[in-house]
C-alpha cells in the first residue's frame, strides 16, 4: 500500500510532499515524491490519560468513535471498573480492547479502593500489583492518587511503586495542588507525570522540577486554558488527555479538538503535534508508530493543520475510519455487574436537625475541586430539606454494594428548579449519587438506578428518563452512537430542570471523589479533602 500527501515530519520540524509505503502493517519506506495531493499525513493522536469507563462505553465501542477523530491509541487507567470488580474488571477491559484495532494501553490501578473513607466493591493490594506488573498487557502503574501515602511513606503504597520500578514500568501521578516540599517528596518516590494541574503556576513548578504535565480537557474538568501557555517552552514534557469523556462529547471530538485549539492560539504546529502524537509513545514506551520507517503503520490523513479534520485513520496499516465513518466492528462480550442493594424509602433521605447553619459543597463548573461554604438551614418538620430558591440542594450517596443508610449533604450550583438527577458513575467507588429538589424525587431517582442495576437518570413528579449502564453499573452494553444520543437527551433534560452546569452528570460523578479537595460526600459521610477527615454537616 502507498499513501501520498504532505508528510508532517515532527522530529525534524519539516513538511514535504511524499509517499508512505506500508507492508504487513509496517512502514517500509517514506520518500519525497512530487504529487498533487493537498492533504497531510501525520502520526495518530494519543490520549495520554483516560478512564474509558467514563465514556459509558466498553473499550470496543469507545474505539468505534475515537478512530473517527484520528485517535490511534490511549493510555487507559481501568481504575473505575477495578473499584467495582477488582482485577477481574481490569482483565475484562484488556480482553475487550484486544478485539478491536485501537491500541489501548492499560495500567494497573494503584488505588483500589481510592481511600478507606468509602465503600468500594474490591481491593487491589501490592501483591495484586506485583502479579499485574508481570503481565505484558499492563503497561504502567496507574495514577497514584494517594499522594499523602507517598509523602508520609505508607508501606503498602511504597510497595506498589516498588513493583512498578522492579518491572521497569512508569508510575503515573495524581497530585492536584501539590507544591513545594511535599511535591519534592512525591517526585522523589519516582512519580513523573501529573494530569491534575489546574493553575499555570502549579504546572510550571511541576515542569521545572522535572515532571511531565498532561493537559486535561474532559467533559467536566477543563484545564486547557490554564495550562496551554506552558506548551511553547515545555512542549517536550507535555501531553494531552481527556481523563473523563462522556459519550456525547466523544461523538463531537477528542484529542483533535485540543490540537485545533492550540494552533488557533498561535502555537507552533510541530510542538502541538509532539505533545499529541509523540511524547506519550516515548514516555510510556508504547507500541505505537510515530511515522518513521520501521514503525507500525499508525497514522492519519487530515485535510489541513488548522482544523485537523480527519479524512482517514490507519492502525497497523489497516484503514479503520474514513470521512467520519468507522470500520471498527461490534464485538460480543460478557456483561459483568456488582449491584447488591435494596430499594430505598423516602424516610431514608431525611436528616433531622435543629442547626441554623450547614456546611455546603460548592460545585465549580469545569473543575473537580470544590469549595466549602456555609448556608442557612431550611428545616421542615425537623428535617433539613433542599432550599431551591437559594440553590442549596440536598444530595445523597447510597452504597450500591450492600444495604446501609444513605449519607446526606447539601450542594450549591446544580441549579435544579424541579426534579432530581442521579448516577451510579460516582468516582471513585461508583456508589449511587443523587441531587434533587425534594426527598421524594431523590428517592425516586435512586430507586430507578437500583432497578436498572446502574445508570444515569433524571426524574420529575411526572416523568423519568434513564440510560442503563449494566456493565459494572458504569458502562453500557449498547452501541456507541446509540448511547451517545441517549446521554445527550438526558443531559438536555437535566438542563431543562434548571442546571446551568456544562456537564451536570460528569460534575455530579465527581462530588464523591474524596481525593480531590475540598468538601465531598462518600457513602460514609461528609468528607474534608484538605484534612482527610470526616466532618459534620451541621455548623455548631
Amino acid at each position: 500500500m502507498r499513501v501520498q500527501g504532505n508528510i508532517v515530519d515532527i522530529q525534524n520540524k519539516r513538511i514535504f510532499k511524499g509517499e508512505v509505503e506500508v507492508e504487513a502493517g509496517k512502514i517500509t519506506k517514506i520518500k519525497e515524491v512530487d504529487h498533487a495531493e493537498e492533504n497531510y499525513i501525520l502520526p495518530g493522536f494519543i490520549d495520554a490519560h483516560i478512564h474509558i469507563e467514563s465514556s459509558m462505553l466498553v473499550p470496543s465501542e469507545f474505539a468505534k468513535i475515537a478512530v473517527t477523530h484520528g485517535t490511534v491509541a490511549t493510555v487507559s487507567d481501568p481504575h473505575e471498573i477495578a473499584n467495582v470488580l477488582g482485577v477481574r474488571g481490569v482483565d475484562f477491559m484488556i480482553e475487550n480492547g484486544k478485539k478491536v484495532p485501537l491500541k489501548f494501553n492499560f495500567g494497573a490501578p494503584s488505588c483500589v479502593p481510592a481511600t478507606s473513607f468509602e465503600s468500594a466493591g474490591a481491593v487491589i493490594d501490592s501483591e495484586d500489583i506485583k502479579k499485574m506488573m508481570q503481565n505484558p498487557d499492563v503497561k504502567y502503574l496507574a495514577e497514584m492518587m494517594n499522594y499523602p501515602g507517598v509523602i508520609y511513606q505508607d508501606k503498602e503504597v511504597l510497595k506498589k511503586i516498588a513493583w512498578a520500578k522492579h518491572y521497569n514500568k512508569p508510575v503515573d501521578g495524581h497530585a492536584p495542588g501539590l507544591r513545594g516540599e511535599d511535591l519534592d517528596k512525591y517526585i522523589a518516590a519516582g512519580i513523573y507525570t501529573d494530569h491534575e494541574c489546574f493553575t499555570y503556576e502549579e504546572g510550571l513548578e511541576k515542569l521545572q522540577k522535572g515532571m511531565k504535565v498532561i493537559i486535561r480537557e474532559g467533559s467536566a474538568a477543563k484545564n486547557f486554558k490554564a495550562l496551554i501557555n506552558l506548551l511553547p517552552e515545555y512542549y517536550e514534557n507535555m501531553m494531552f488527555c481527556s481523563d473523563d469523556k462522556h459519550p456525547d462529547d466523544l461523538l463531537l471530538g477528542h484529542i483533535d479538538q485540543l490540537c485545533e485549539r492550540a494552533v488557533a492560539k498561535g502555537m507552533d504546529v510541530f510542538k502541538v503535534l509532539q505533545a499529541a502524537c509523540v511524547n506519550p509513545v516515548e514516555h510510556y514506551n508504547l507500541d505505537v508508530g510515530t511515522l518513521n520507517e520501521g514503525d507500525d503503520a499508525d497514522f492519519i490523513i487530515v485535510k489541513d493543520l488548522q482544523k485537523f479534520e480527519v479524512l482517514q485513520t490507519y492502525i497497523n496499516g489497516e484503514l479503520v475510519a474514513e470521512n467520519g465513518k468507522s470500520f471498527v466492528e461490534h464485538v460480543d462480550f460478557e456483561v459483568l455487574n456488582n449491584f447488591d442493594t435494596d430499594k430505598k424509602n423516602v424516610v431514608d433521605f431525611e436528616f433531622h436537625s435543629a442547626s441554623e447553619k450547614i456546611r455546603v459543597i460548592e460545585a465549580l463548573d469545569g473543575e473537580l475541586v470544590t469549595n466549602e461554604i456555609e448556608a442557612n438551614s431550611l428545616i421542615k418538620d425537623g428535617n433539613l430539606v433542599s432550599d431551591v430558591e437559594n440553590d442549596v440542594l440536598k444530595m445523597t450517596v447510597v452504597n450500591r454494594y450492600q444495604n446501609t443508610e444513605p449519607s446526606i449533604a447539601f450542594i450549591k450550583n446544580f441549579g435544579l428548579k424541579e426534579g432530581a438527577i442521579a448516577s451510579s458513575v460516582g468516582h471513585d467507588s461508583h456508589n449511587i449519587i443523587a441531587v434533587g429538589v425534594s426527598d421524594e424525587l431523590i428517592c425516586k431517582a435512586v430507586n430507578l438506578l437500583i432497578e436498572n442495576k446502574g445508570g444515569v437518570c433524571a426524574v420529575t413528579t411526572s416523568e423519568e428518563k434513564v440510560v442503563s449502564l449494566p456493565v459494572a453499573g458504569i458502562m453500557s452494553d449498547k452501541p456507541a452512537v446509540e448511547i451517545g444520543k441517549a446521554y445527550a437527551e438526558l443531559d438536555a433534560m437535566a438542563k431543562q430542570l434548571g442546571s446551568k452546569l456544562r456537564a451536570p452528570y460528569m460534575t455530579l460523578s465527581f462530588m464523591a471523589l474524596l481525593v480531590i479537595p475540598s468538601l465531598k460526600l462518600s457513602d460514609k459521610g461528609l468528607f474534608d479533602g484538605n484534612t482527610f477527615k470526616f466532618t459534620s454537616l451541621e455548623v455548631k
